[in-house]
């Protein structure tokens, strides 16, 4: 009798811890589908990959779990809010690069969702076109003898440089409504065509002839607030004194007698100025005032027409 019972005692502590395993086994598959892993590849701006795993699904969970930092001009595809998906890729972009590569494609076409009639749609194009920049006439005067003949010689050739912008046009049944100017950049520079104008020239330095008057300081100080009115930096005014101490010293009186250039800004010819007003030849105020403007028109801020001015030895 004891021996029946101690065999159903065996049999059912073996079908308990069966059910156990049974049970422990399913939980361990539960558990093993509820947490599945996937293969993740992070591709870096600057090309580099890195490939990590995880149980993550939302990207910035993936990005967080892997110590990895969005920086303000980076953007995330897909987003941050994003799940990952089916191509399990997470693309870390520089924007700046973004808005280069969208600007150097030659031509991309969008279709605008909005329908003008039932016919009528409106066509957006990114075209590409190259446009010439007209070189300009620089003119240098030469003193002659009295009774020489007037020439002139042409001793370098002037060339068009070449410019490329990039529009957006906007089109209504392929007729152009509308068109915005994206991006502009110098192909080539222009090279000026330089005339050599041999004549007799008229300077300040005559005796009885009426000079400019005044102190480099004072000629600094109006120069610095005209900089300062047209948004130039301190560091754009310390390159115009280094150009124009390189040009004149600052002497509204200097005068070139091989080639005629006159004033602070050295203005080739002195008439140049007559522009900004006819006392050139003695008021400081006008000859800075031509300076500056042909700087802001020829190279857009004094740094660049002195960097210039040390590479080329003159500007």
């Amino acid at each position: 009798m004891k021996t029946e019972e101690s065999l159903s005692k065996g049999i059912i502590k073996r079908i308990v811890f069966i059910a156990i395993v049974i049970i422990l086994l399913m939980g361990a598959g539960v558990f093993a589908s509820v947490t599945r892993m996937n293969t993740v590849t992070i591709q870096f701006s600057d090309n580099t990959e890195l490939s990590v795993l995880t149980s993550k699904s939302k990207v910035s969970d993936i990005l967080k779990e892997n110590n990895i930092v969005i920086l303000e001009d980076e953007e995330v595809v897909p987003s941050l809010d994003s799940n990952i998906d089916s191509a399990k890729v997470i693309k870390i972009q520089n924007k700046n690069d973004m808005d280069i590569a969208e600007s150097q494609k030659e031509e991309a076409t969008i279709v605008s969702a909005d329908i003008i009639d039932e016919n009528a749609t409106l066509v957006e194009k990114i075209v590409v076109e190259q446009e010439k920049i007209p070189y300009e006439t620089v003119k240098k005067e030469v003193s002659i003898k009295k009774g020489d003949k007037t020439t002139s010689t042409v001793v370098q050739k002037g060339k068009n440089g070449i410019k490329e912008i990039t529009y957006k046009v906007k089109y209504e049944n392929d007729k152009e409504i509308e068109r915005t100017k994206i991006s502009e950049k110098v192909i080539k520079k222009p090279v000026d065509k330089i005339v050599e104008v041999r004549k007799k020239v008229v300077t300040a330095r005559g005796s009885g002839a009426i000079r400019a008057t005044g102190t480099k300081a004072e000629y600094q100080a109006y120069a610095k607030a005209r900089c300062k009115a047209l948004g130039w930096s301190d560091y754009d005014f310390d390159c115009l004194v280094s150009l124009w101490n390189k040009e004149s010293k600052w002497n509204p009186n200097a005068h070139n007698s091989s080639s005629g250039a006159h004033g602070i800004p050295q203005a080739l010819p002195a008439s140049k100025m007559a522009s900004h007003g006819s006392d050139y030849m003695t008021n400081y105020k006008t000859q800075i005032n031509w300076g500056l403007s042909y700087i802001k028109g020829r190279y857009g801020t004094p740094t660049k027409a002195w960097i210039h001015s040390c590479s080329k030895g003159w500007y």
